[in-house]
């Protein structure tokens, strides 16, 4: 548990932003398993170490006036164009929960799923939060979570002390698809500004290939 509260601590900052779940915060290390996850084939060759994003590039915002929500895909085609400090510690949080996203991939038939980091952040006292209503709208599709794997002591109650941040992991399908144009949208609002982000995330994959020496 002191290993997993330190592994936050590097992801989730004062801003970020979680939804509520209904799985373990048990996140045990295992060894990586045959089924397959939903990150993008051949993008996720780029070294890690050479990027430079922060993780609020990579991620989308909702303000829902009580709570503040930042949803991150971990999805590592993404999360190698980060600083090495970040890609580290968001690797490293979704391989120790390996064991649990395969039980829930077999579940739905061995399909990949996309794993995002949630965090709800209040901005009042006693502010409450929906984790469940947290949907990802990818290819003209609405996709609602598999499961949520509570990361921080208290999620599961929906609610939240002023400046208080609970997280988890949101696991979707895998037809999600980070490398095109996305949305997220919680309780009627929504950020579908992933157009930008990926402008933003081509530059940095032309900015990596060229400090790591890899061809385009």
């Amino acid at each position: 548990m002191r290993a997993l509260a330190i592994t936050i601590g590097l992801v989730c900052t004062p801003a970020c932003v979680p939804p509520g779940s209904t799985a373990s915060s048990t996140n045990s290390a295992a060894p990586i398993a045959s089924v397959p996850q939903a990150d993008t084939a051949g993008l996720s060759m780029l070294p890690p170490g050479y990027g430079s994003l922060r993780q609020d590039d990579i991620s989308l915002h909702i303000d829902a006036g009580t709570v503040l929500v930042r949803a991150l895909p971990i999805d590592e085609s993404l999360i190698r164009l980060l600083t090495p400090d970040s890609y580290r510690a968001l690797h490293d949080l979704k391989e120790g929960s390996r064991t649990q996203l395969d039980a829930i991939a077999r579940r739905y038939g061995g399909r990949p799923v996309s794993v995002w980091l949630v965090s709800f952040y209040g901005v009042e006292p006693n502010a409450r939060f929906t984790p469940g209503d947290l949907i990802v709208n990818s290819g003209g599709r609405d996709f609602r979570p598999y499961d949520i794997l509570s990361l921080t002591v208290g999620f599961g109650e929906n609610r939240l002390r002023q400046r208080e941040t609970q997280s988890a992991l949101y696991v979707y399908d895998g037809d999600v698809q980070v490398n095109q144009p996305l949305s997220i949208s919680y309780t009627g609002y929504t950020d579908a500004s992933w157009d930008q982000t990926l402008e933003t995330i081509e530059r940095e994959r032309t900015m990596v290939r060229a400090r790591s020496g890899k061809p385009n």
